[in-house]
């Protein structure tokens, strides 16, 4: 699988998830799942390549290190991180601008 198929995969993914744990339809410990297997994933493809490709695989990577960083608990207690993961959701539905101090590092093994 290329790096650019595995992001697009991953960002319905990750919308899906992150939606449904706003929404309240899934609890937010599946979505720190969703981002270890993620990770998991993302290690055996072995990328080396520091720089992102995309502002949309800068998008995803900023919501997966801010989820891994604040925790996917933090979507149902705090509004401003709640509103930035909505910003992000917009930005890869084509319906938002790209997010305000988005920074999003592909990580490399």
């Amino acid at each position: 699988m290329i790096i650019e198929q595995f992001i697009d995969q991953k960002i319905l993914e990750m919308h899906a998830y992150v939606g449904a744990v706003i929404e309240q339809k899934l609890h937010y410990t599946e979505l720190d799942r969703f981002i270890l297997d993620t990770m998991s994933e993302w290690t055996l493809l072995n990328v080396v390549d520091e720089t992102p490709h995309s502002a949309k695989e800068r998008v995803f990577w900023h919501l997966m290190h801010e989820v891994s960083l604040h925790g996917a608990q933090a979507l149902g207690q705090d509004l401003f991180f709640k509103s930035e993961m909505n910003t992000c959701l917009d930005f890869f539905n084509g319906s938002g601008s790209y997010p305000i101090d988005c920074i999003g590092w592909r990580p490399i093994a």
